[in-house]
């Protein structure tokens, strides 16, 4: 599901009108309620790749419970690598797996033994880079001793699912973001208009500067063999702002989200730029946007 697609239009009053009139008394009754949104929201995408979620949510809970029972620092350390080499593990197959075994390939017909192993074509999980880097801050601070074990599997799982930044960031620190999940939310007015205002300004971001400067920047790449060097350079301007576009208008249409829920979100635009081109090329090269641009081949 998309920010800027009819179904989200949809989906967001339902779940606000389900949060603030129905839930509003009951704190477990509303995390519930995110975590169900946010599994809701992911699946429409591919409800497959659910159980990574799931599966990367109570490894990290089990790690973090068990980091806060014991003391003995090596015991810790183990605790901590099974947390970073599961996360990590599923980050590196479905991102890179691909693109390991073509190189693989290539590699042995440059010596002149060409292989035929058949490549599994693995899809890229939506998101899967940001709630794996989510979940082990998590047992990072926890082996730091900077946060609490959580011990309310709801909350935490709506922490590591919460749906306005689980598919593009901002990426947050659990310090900042979990404990906002423990406590008691009230509605406030201003701040669900100060949200609104947030959207909108977030959709005009993508909707007019990212979408029309992608359709020029597609323009000159998609034929950079007819066209000048000033052409492309033109072009790499137009795909800059294209990039800016689509990922500070997420990032604000994902905090203003959040405000309407009572979240407070640490905006991350000042790094997102590059930040945004690596985790969305998958290494092929192609920029993928968060809100649905056409992809556009880069030089990364």
């Amino acid at each position: 599901m998309l920010f800027n697609s009819l179904d989200f239009a949809v989906f967001l009053p339902i779940v606000f009108i389900l949060y603030w009139f129905v839930t509003q008394r009951n704190l477990k009754f509303q995390n519930a309620l995110i975590v169900a949104a946010s599994y809701y929201f992911y699946a429409l995408w591919d409800w497959r790749f659910l159980f990574l979620i799931i599966f990367s949510t109570l490894v990290d809970f089990t790690v973090g419970y068990l980091l806060g029972k014991t003391k003995e620092l090596s015991k810790r350390k183990i605790l901590l690598a099974i947390s970073i080499i599961v996360n990590l593990g599923f980050l590196g197959f479905f991102k890179y797996y691909n693109f390991f075994l073509d190189n693989f390939i290539e590699v042995f017909r440059i010596f002149g033994q060409p292989i035929q192993p058949s490549s599994l074509n693995i899809i890229l999980p939506v998101g899967i880079s940001f709630y794996t880097f989510q979940t082990m801050s998590y047992t990072i601070d926890i082996y730091r001793k900077k946060l609490e074990p959580s011990k309310d599997i709801i909350a935490f799982s709506a922490f590591v699912s919460f749906f306005p930044q689980l598919v593009a960031g901002p990426i947050e620190r659990a310090t900042n973001l979990l404990p906002q999940f423990y406590r008691k939310r009230e509605f406030d007015y201003a701040n669900a208009v100060n949200g609104l205002k947030q959207i909108l300004w977030g959709l005009f971001k993508k909707m007019v500067i990212a979408d029309n400067c992608a359709y020029f920047a597609n323009m000159f790449f998609n034929n950079y063999t007819e066209h000048p060097g000033s052409a492309l350079l033109l072009g790499g301007i137009f795909f800059a702002f294209q990039i800016y576009g689509d990922f500070s208008g997420y990032s604000d249409i994902a905090i203003g989200t959040s405000r309407l829920f009572g979240f407070n979100l640490i905006r991350g635009i000042n790094s997102i730029f590059f930040l945004g081109i690596w985790l969305n090329s998958g290494g092929d090269g192609i920029f993928h946007s968060p809100l649905g641009s056409e992809t556009i081949y880069t030089s990364l």
